[in-house]
Parts: structure tokens; sequence; C-alpha cells
């Protein structure tokens, strides 16, 4: 069957090679409790999460590029992943978290199908926003929490960090979708967050225009929204394309998006430390660790 279950429309016959997205099974990098996402979703608790490998996104500035530049990790079948979810519950992660299932959607909702009827902690649906309404359509009911990345508003920046022209007009309409599915930000006793939308947005080094940008769209769009402003990015690797990734971002950078933030009348938000722009953050890919936990996790609907 032809893959055109993201924007890119590759056309790809998966099943005989690789996609836009780089891979051809759904291919899981990381299972594993995550305690760096927002404190409404990690917590003390940490977040119970789902690396999947590749990305339909090429982002010239990607901290995960190990795997999503050049995907590697462990085949799962949708009824094995729908088995690591009720596992990461049952080991008290505080939900499950799925990092870049944009390209697996159709066998994500699938193991989640399986599995929720199981499941009692939240869905996070943590994605980079290059998504089509219908797939999203068809994650109604399934996710409780979406975590999207709002990264570009010019054409000609996305053009040039991430080989796609129409990344903020996609990206907005996803958004949109995520909010009519999830139209409350509730949270519970502790603190997390159970059901709603957080946007995120990484600050760039020299892009800081951009980013005001986009806090103006959300701002026109929902005042009350949650906003997460990332300051964390740090050069990854050499880029010889874009120089100003190269260089780490300044302090004043970070700060005069910040105070955009309170300017356009947005409300409800994260903010982070300069701290957080260190290696010491990123997990570890390693695919004999997963399969080692693979093989540890009970088959509760696996037939083996």
């Amino acid at each position: 069957m032809k893959c055109n279950l993201c924007p890119r429309n590759c056309n790809a016959d998966r099943s005989r090679g690789l996609g836009v997205c780089r891979t051809d099974k759904m291919l899981v990098s990381r299972v594993a409790r995550h305690d760096w996402e927002e404190p409404c979703i990690s917590g003390d608790k940490g977040s119970g999460t789902v690396f999947f490998a590749g990305c339909n996104l090429h982002c010239r500035f990607c901290q995960n590029y190990d795997i999503s530049v050049r995907p590697h990790g462990v085949e799962v079948s949708p009824e094995r992943l729908a088995d690591v979810f009720v596992w990461l519950q049952d080991e008290g992660m505080a939900n499950i978290d799925l990092v870049t299932p944009t390209h697996f959607s159709d066998k994500v909702a699938i193991a989640l199908e399986i599995a929720k009827p199981k499941l009692f902690v939240p869905v996070v649906y943590n994605t980079g926003s290059y998504e089509k309404v219908e797939q999203l359509r068809k994650l109604d009911g399934l996710v409780d929490v979406y975590l999207p990345d709002l990264k570009f508003c010019d054409p000609a920046v996305s053009l040039c960090l991430a080989g796609v022209d129409d990344y903020f007009e996609v990206a907005t309409h996803a958004i949109a979708e995520m909010r009519r599915q999830q139209p409350e930000d509730i949270f519970d006793a502790n603190g997390y967050i159970t059901r709603g939308v957080v946007v995120r947005h990484l600050v760039l080094p020299s892009f800081t225009e951009d980013s005001k940008r986009i806090l103006d769209w959300l701002a026109g769009f929902d005042r009350t929204i949650y906003v997460s402003l990332m300051s964390q990015y740090f050069p990854a690797r050499q880029d010889d394309k874009c120089a100003q990734l190269n260089r780490r971002l300044f302090r004043h950078e970070y700060n005069a998006v910040l105070n955009y933030f309170f300017n356009v009348g947005l409300t409800n938000g994260f903010s982070q430390e300069a701290e957080s722009a260190v290696r010491d953050y990123l997990p570890d890919f390693d695919d004999e660790a997963v399969q080692q936990v693979l093989n540890s996790i009970p088959n509760v609907f696996t037939v083996r």
C-alpha cells in the first residue's frame, strides 16, 4: 500500500522501501521513563515515553538526529506497542508519551484502540505538527493531551530549516484540529495535565522575529492556550548551510521572545532556564537496550 499518511504525500510503498520519513517498518528507539518534559507532563512520576525512529520533517537543528536522520530501533507490531503502553502505566508513569509518531499514526491508532480499555493514564501525542487533519481525526477519542510543536512561521525559514515551505499553514490547521478535539485544559490535583493542548516553540538563534510571529498567531487563535517557550537549543552538529545554527541561543534573544509572549496577551505557559541547553538532557538511543526492555514486557495483547 502506498503511504500518504503525512503532508509529504511521498506515495512510497513502505513494504518495499523507505518513505521520506526514512522508515518502512514501525521502529521504536526508546521505551523509558522521561523526566524532562514540561512540569505538567513529567512531574515527579516521569513520563512513559516511546520514541519512534524516523521523522517526516528533516529539521537541520534536530537534537534527536541520531534516530530522526538515520533511523534505527526495534520493530514492533501495533499489538506489541499496546503491550508497551500498559507496561509503562504499570511502572507508575504519569502518562504515555508518544514522541514523533506522525509517520506511524495509522499503526499507533490501532495500538491505542487495543490498549485504551486498560489505560487510566493520559495518552500524550508529542508531534512536530506536520500532520494531516484527516489523520488526526482518526485519533479523536484516543489521545488525551496533544503536545505539538509550532516551529516556524515564515515559509522561507521552514523551507531552509525543514525542507517544506507550507509548514505554518499545515501545522496551524493541525493545531486547530487538536484544539477541537481537546477544547479544555484539565489538570489533576497534583498538577498533571489530563486533557488539553500544550504548544511548544523552540527559540532558535537569529530567528526571534519568526518566533514573535508564531506568538502573534497563538494569541489570535486562543489567548488561554498553554505555550511552552523552550530555550534548550544547542548546536547538535555543525551546519554548513545555516551558520546561525552553529552557535547557542543568546539569553537576550530568548528574553525578547519571552517578553513578547506577555506583550501579545498570552497568559498560560512554561519557560526554560538557559541550563537546559546541554547534551545531558538528550536521551540515549540504544537498540540493544530497547530490545531488552521489550523482552521484559509481558504479553497482554500479543499472541506468541
